[in-house]
């Protein structure tokens, strides 16, 4: 049985100023995702479908993280603590507290992503098929943050590699699923896009590819993760993570169907 290291979460400390582990993941990820789209734009079968150059890929990183944060954080106001925040309003501005939604902030590049195209004369899908295989990278660095921090631990097992989380409040041996999410919807979707999205393919194709995957590997993930104490199960066995991966598929599978038209 494994414990939990229980890092430090500050990563750096320069006089007043502290940089904590998580806000150093978010920066991976950002500067990934940068540049790993620099790289594509520089090879002209990723440039032509798409429709963007290398210059633009700053305007879109900025309206791209203005999506994450601003639909992250309305998300999981909205999806996970409606009535703390509609009694504590103040507290939704608190993100340096913490809480972040994965599908509030996909809502928010979604909706950040069609200003940025409608602005610069794009085809939103096109360019959506540019992002999709850029960002699991970026969400692998956010679950090795929630690892760091020893949050979102997984539920009670007794397998060889359950992990004690002293964050949890006991001594219970639990599955480490940040570390499942880490491999799963990061380094595995990562490799999958990547490889996908290599030869060309049917606008909506890569970004349905994008949504089906990570609600897959997200919905296995759930069990064995704990669900949040304030939120339980909403249906039996089921986690508000996994119900909220179910219009994701539907839309990725519609996606993949309607490209292959």
């Amino acid at each position: 049985m494994l414990i939990h290291p229980q890092f430090d979460p500050v990563a750096l400390s320069l006089g007043p100023i502290a940089i904590r582990w998580y806000g150093l993941m978010y920066l991976i990820a950002f500067l990934g995702f940068f540049l790993l789209g620099r790289w594509r734009l520089r090879r002209p079968p990723f440039a032509q479908a798409s429709g963007l150059h290398p210059a633009q890929m700053e305007d879109l990183l900025f309206f791209g993280v203005v999506g994450v944060v601003l639909g992250g954080r309305l998300g999981y106001v909205l999806f996970y603590k409606p009535g703390y925040y509609l009694r504590h309003p103040l507290e939704a501005l608190a993100v340096w507290e913490g809480g972040m939604s994965f599908h509030g902030g996909l809502i928010g590049v979604l909706i950040a992503i069609a200003v940025f195209c409608r602005w610069r004369g794009l085809r939103f899908l096109a360019v959506m098929d540019f992002i999709a295989p850029l960002v699991p990278l970026g969400l692998a660095a956010g679950r090795m943050g929630n690892f760091i921090n020893g949050e979102l631990w997984g539920r009670v097992t007794d397998v060889g590699w359950a992990m004690v989380f002293p964050q949890a409040g006991d001594a219970l041996p639990r599955h480490p699923s940040q570390l499942y999410q880490f491999a799963g919807e990061g380094v595995a979707l990562f490799l999958l896009l990547w490889w996908w999205s290599a030869r060309p393919r049917a606008v909506g194709a890569v970004s349905g590819a994008f949504l089906v995957g990570y609600a897959a590997f997200r919905f296995a993930a759930e069990f064995a993760r704990q669900p949040d104490a304030f939120l339980g199960f909403p249906l039996p066995g089921i986690t508000m993570g996994q119900i909220l991966c179910v219009p994701m598929m539907i839309a990725g599978i519609g996606l993949i169907a309607l490209s292959r038209r």
